[in-house]
């Protein structure tokens, strides 16, 4: 039995489910937003079980989303410009 938690909290989240498919493959994600990762969005790779917070700063980083969410190069330019895309008009409901 564990004696000590760092924390142990429950929030409501807005959650995007998102599939798509670009020229370099087929995208399923869930989109989190939380008041827990500084205006941060929790993004998960659903095919491969990769997940990172991710703000539109780490969107300038070059190969980061690849890396984060295990794609290939080019599919990781697909899905930074999704991210980018709604990052512009809505990353999330919670604002």
């Amino acid at each position: 039995m564990l004696d000590f938690f760092l924390y142990d909290d429950t929030e409501d989240t807005y959650t995007r489910y998102v599939s798509f498919v670009g020229e370099h493959g087929r995208y399923d994600l869930a989109i989190m937003q939380t008041t827990r990762f500084f205006g941060k969005s929790l993004v998960l790779n659903m095919q491969s079980n990769r997940f990172g917070i991710i703000g539109s700063d780490d969107l300038q980083e070059e190969g980061y989303i690849a890396h984060i969410l295990d794609l290939d190069s080019e599919q990781g330019k697909e899905v930074e410009t999704f991210l980018s895309d709604i990052t512009s008009s809505e990353w999330g409901g919670m604002e």
